[in-house]
């Protein structure tokens, strides 16, 4: 007899099964899965609009953009530099964002200023990511004397202040006098070399707890059997844990982008990150800190886009941690609470009125014995 629907737990519970995706590729299956959430694809479409606003609107890398200032350009001042955009009557203006002080538009600050932060926090992750998930990989997996040298580089590394070290690096970078090639990459890639700097000291988290992952992971019975059919340590690595420690991976990649982007803020607002005549949002912030009372739309706009790109990437990378985690299962209380009002109502119905079972007998019902 067929087991009644309301008797499965991931039913009753309000599970959807993974057996629904029966039938799918792994990349149908991701990619099923992640539009299927709002609040990822509400971050994507925020990150996408911004990544190739701020891209397009002021150019990048010599290749000119539409909007008709730059970062650098000095205009006369136009409604006393307020914000000329309005929301109704709807209208843009000449400087929607307003001007500062001196009259340079805060539109093209503010996208420049968010090219800055979206190529730091990609270099910075690109990096940290790389080098946590290899550190983590092999102290993980193959313990002994490696797992001991790379975690106490790795006690080494996270003591260190990560402002102390920046300070330290801008101000070797300012002496171009030394002819140093680090003095000269650093004076010509400021921002390139803000992000290797920091993606070279942001690892040290995610490498702990790829670790970790690791550590739990090569004991599985999977990994044995990858093991005993003679899988080399790479292909168990890369083809069989990995893929089983990603939402791991992604959830923390995805913090240390969006915290990539407040370290910048904070350098740059100390003055030892982003320096002029470029600019970045943390350091719009510091160059306008006077003018807080008069003009407060210098901080509404940078501040703004600072929030909305550190939220844009975390629920990205949550969308991205449902999505690869085979281990995720989506709770549907609504369901649960369907199925559970439907099971109250059919063992109801059974209590009141369901027949009583008749009493199993050997013969027939007159009592004579059949021959």
């Amino acid at each position: 007899m067929a087991e009644d629907a309301s008797s499965r737990p991931s039913d009753a519970a309000g599970i959807e099964p993974v057996l629904e995706a029966k039938g799918l590729s792994q990349g149908q299956i991701v990619r099923k899965r992640f539009l299927g959430h709002s609040g990822a694809i509400a971050g994507l479409v925020v990150f996408a609009a911004i990544f190739i606003m701020a891209f397009t609107s002021v150019g990048y890398l010599g290749i000119p953009g539409w909007w008709k200032y730059s970062h650098t350009e000095v205009s006369p001042l136009v409604n006393d530099g307020a914000p000329t955009s309005s929301l109704w009557p709807l209208a843009w203006g000449e400087h929607p964002f307003g001007q500062d002080r001196i009259g340079r538009d805060l539109f093209a600050m503010t996208m420049r200023g968010a090219q800055q932060s979206i190529t730091i926090m990609i270099v910075i992750g690109l990096i940290a990511g790389l080098i946590g998930v290899v550190v983590g990989a092999i102290s993980g997996y193959f313990r002994g004397w490696a797992e001991a040298v790379l975690m106490r580089l790795t006690d080494v590394i996270i003591i260190i202040p990560a402002l102390l070290l920046a300070a330290v690096m801008a101000q070797l970078a300012g002496r171009r006098d030394q002819g140093s090639w680090f003095a000269s990459f650093a004076s010509t890639n400021g921002v390139l070399a803000l992000g290797i700097f920091l993606g070279l000291i942001s690892w040290v988290a995610l490498a702990r707890l790829m670790r970790g992952e690791f550590l739990s992971l090569r004991e599985r019975e999977f990994v044995d059997a990858a093991r005993i059919s003679g899988a080399s340590n790479a292909r168990i690595i890369f083809k069989h844990i990995l893929p089983n420690a990603v939402g791991v991976l992604i959830v923390n990649v995805t913090l240390t982008m969006s915290a990539a982007i407040l370290t910048e803020t904070a350098l740059s607002y100390l003055g030892v990150g982003v320096k002029a005549p470029d600019t970045s949002l943390g350091l719009l912030i510091s160059q306008n800190q006077q003018a807080f009372a008069t003009r407060p739309w210098l901080f509404w706009y940078p501040g703004l886009f600072i929030v909305l790109i550190c939220l844009s990437i975390n629920f990205i990378g949550d969308g991205l941690r449902d999505a690869f985690d085979p281990r995720q299962k989506k709770f549907n209380a609504k369901k649960a609470t369907e199925q559970g009002t439907t099971a109250g109502q059919a063992g109801a119905v059974t209590a009141l009125g369901a027949p009583a079972p008749e009493a199993p007998h050997d013969g027939p019902a007159d009592g004579t014995q059949g021959k």
